[in-house]
């Protein structure tokens, strides 16, 4: 068999002509797979090479078809299974059976369906013979090859190590039911990892952003170098005991750490949201694994893109290694500023249209913008999952306040049912793969020391960073935090798609397994033990996650606010990150008015000689609104100069200035007068605590007088 330059075939494509009278005979059962006998054929009539035809196309027509049917039962087996995974959900929610999580059940049916499928079903395929193509050194994406005058096209599987040549799958309908792995990430991974974005909790996120950025970049890096290096030992430990039957290299283990890194506390988050445990410890959680993934798959990419010069392409090269931390961080920073700005162009388009009238379409262009922008991002070469992510956040922020009623109920329950819908479709097939997947490589040796691994890098760099991060922290991460949080780190959906989307080799395929088997011990036993380890370690439950501290006896209380500082007592302000109390003034005062319906006049914050500019960008909503401002999705930071009450055309600050009443605020010794201008505002208001904008923030104002 040779190849033919006459067709001009494109890269990664070859067209082949099979020499008639050497190699048609063996080579027609092969490619064909319908046992042609070509004993008479030199003989035949021309009208019993018309039958032949004719018989030809209807055997085809039928192999489309029954394959038709088999693609609608295998999509049919995973409705079933999230149907099925549904009804039970209701009933352990009715008695509130907690011990298991609804993506350990849509495992469990997943294991079973996979049983019946492997053992239950009979082979419907033949095993063609193999065609040897000595001369060529590599594989092709795609095949054309010529039977007399007729071209059938073969696509490639992927790789067969010799030892499986005779094991290669024989059941259709397996088969159907093995999913390209770029279905994880191009259609189930976008609504997961935008709907964590877009239902974050900003406020207790940014009370604790230090932190989670701390757990999430440093403590992810060194859990996988730490793995990485454990797992080296363990393969040298197979390689001695002879366990070892390929290559797995250094840059494999720490991969194999990098994916493994990618926690997704999944069932203990779920847990806690319906006991209401501690927000602060359900923030530091949720905000590291929400970025944690994030992490973990652009130092994945980061690891497989690192190639020392010389010819051993796996030692270690010091030039190699910054180019890969150089690729980390321009991967990471160009995907988190395009998910930004998709999420900026989103808002402008909802901002400076009429889109609102039509609730419809708004829906629609939000949901294809923002799911556009992880397409766009690994088309451009970038994480889809850092810029989804981003995204998110930008469209809670901004793009959100913009959108009509309808909009906004609406795309909050199209991103959760997509997120739910993803999430438990991925868990069933990780249970239905764990029977239908046939590169399963199963050792003992590296199972036990993954676990063992993964232990000790969660360890590592919980508790030191907890430390380090206490010294800094007014309100301390307690022991009962740290280890519920050493408890929580689960592995599930990231670290499935990572390990699925590459098993070509020995070592991804060892990984694949193991990874595959760590899920399911992390969600069975650990999710099932969150309940009890939430009383064994005293964490409170039954917390509101969007109720503020209460307030004290102070003058007056911020509702986001967590009291005075002890340093000086009259300065009241949320802790948040610092990094995100510098962002605050900018996002408030100019990005927040250009972009959204919300927030002060750009004509009181941007100089005078730019008031034509200011009127322009500035909503017309902004003006007319004679209510005071309010932003449902945001909470901000606050400081004494901060604090300005807005009513109607009226701005009363609390140093005492005001565009038209006057009011003074005096927070030392407990004490507080009141001008004539309070007294309007007690009249129109009415007695008691009252809701006041901060730029456009709501606080707690009590007007009664302090004894």
């Amino acid at each position: 068999m040779e190849p033919s330059d006459a067709a001009h075939p494109g890269p990664g494509r070859a067209v082949w002509t099979l020499a008639p009278r050497l190699l048609l005979l063996p080579l027609l059962p092969v490619l064909l797979g319908r046992g042609l006998r070509l004993g008479a054929a030199a003989s035949s009539s021309g009208a019993a090479a018309g039958d032949s035809s004719a018989m030809e196309e209807l055997a085809t027509e039928k192999e489309a078809e029954e394959s038709h049917r088999q693609d609608s039962v295998s999509l049919l087996t995973f409705i079933l299974l999230l149907t099925l995974t549904i009804l039970t959900i209701w009933l352990f929610k009715h008695r509130r059976v907690r011990f298991l999580h609804e993506t350990g059940l849509a495992m469990i049916y997943g294991l079973i369906v996979g049983v019946i499928l492997r053992y239950g079903t009979p082979a419907t395929s033949g095993h063609d013979k193999s065609l040897s193509c000595t001369q060529e050194d590599r594989a092709f994406s795609t095949l054309l090859v010529n039977v007399s005058g007729k071209f059938f096209e073969y696509t490639l599987k992927g790789e067969i190590s010799p030892g499986k040549i005779n094991s290669v799958e024989q059941n259709d309908m397996l088969r159907k039911v093995t999913f390209d792995p770029e279905v994880f990430f191009n259609i189930l991974l976008p609504p997961i990892i935008f709907h964590a974005g877009y239902s974050l909790k900003k406020r207790h996120f940014f009370r604790n952003l230090g932190s989670i950025l701390a757990y999430a970049f440093f403590g992810t890096a060194v859990s996988c170098f730490i793995i990485g290096n454990l797992m080296y030992g363990v393969v040298k430990l197979m390689k001695i005991v002879g366990q070892l039957t390929d290559k797995f290299y250094y840059t494999d283990c720490l991969f194999f750490g990098a994916i493994i890194s990618a926690t997704d506390p999944v069932t203990v988050l779920a847990i806690f949201n319906e006991l209401h445990a501690d927000v602060d410890l359900y923030a530091l959680l949720f905000g590291e694994s929400v970025l944690n993934d994030a992490v973990a798959i652009v130092l994945s990419s980061s690891i497989v893109a690192y190639q020392p010069a010389g010819l051993n392409t796996h030692a270690f090269d010091a030039a190699a290694f910054f180019k890969s931390v150089g690729i980390f961080l321009g991967i990471f920073s160009g995907s988190f500023t395009m998910g930004a700005v998709t999420g900026v162009v989103t808002a402008l388009v909802t901002k400076f249209t009429k889109l609102h009238c039509f609730p419809l379409l708004e829906t629609a262009l939000f949901f294809l913008m923002s799911w556009s922008t992880f397409l766009l991002a690994e088309a451009c070469g970038f994480t889809g999952v850092v810029a989804v992510l981003s995204c998110g956040i930008a469209q809670a922020h901004y793009t959100y306040n913009n959108l009509s009623v309808e909009s906004r109920t609406r795309s909050k329950q199209l991103f959760e049912v997509l997120h739910f819908l993803a999430e438990n479709f991925i868990f069933s097939y990780m249970g239905l793969a764990l029977f239908t997947f046939q590169k399963h490589v199963f050792s003992p040796i590296f199972i036990i020391g993954a676990f063992v691994a993964i232990f000790l890098g969660r360890a590592a760099h919980i508790y030191p960073l907890s430390f380090f991060l206490n010294l800094g922290r007014r309100h301390k991460i307690g022991w009962n935090f740290q280890h519920m949080m050493m408890f929580s780190g689960l592995r599930g959906a990231m670290a499935f798609a990572l390990a699925i989307r590459d098993t070509t080799s020995y070592a991804r395929q060892m990984m694949f397994t193991t990874t595959l088997l760590i899920v399911f011990f992390t969600v069975w036993v650990i999710g099932g033990g969150t309940t009890p380890m939430l009383s064994w370690l005293n964490i409170r439950v039954g917390v509101d996650p969007d109720q503020d501290p209460p307030p004290n006896n102070d003058s007056f209380q911020v509702l986001q606010g967590d009291g005075l500082d002890s340093a000086g007592g009259s300065r009241t302000k949320q802790e948040s990150a610092w990094i995100f109390r510098l962002w605050y003034g900018f996002d408030h005062n100019y990005l927040k008015p250009i972009l959204t319906h919300s927030g002060p006049p750009l004509s009181t914050t941007l100089p005078a000689w730019c008031g034509l500019l200011a009127r322009c960008l500035t909503s017309p909503q902004v003006y007319d609104n004679q209510e005071p401002l309010r932003e449902d999705d945001s909470d901000f930071i606050l400081t004494e100069g901060d604090l300005t009450l807005t009513y109607g055309d009226s701005t009363v600050t609390a140093n005492g200035s005001s565009s038209s009443y006057t009011a003074s605020t005096s927070l030392e010794g407990g004490r507080r007068t009141k001008s004539s201008s309070e007294e309007v505002f007690e009249r129109d208001l009415g007695m008691g605590d009252h809701k006041v904008s901060s730029r456009g923030t709501p606080l707690v104002f009590p007007l009664q007088e302090n004894a």
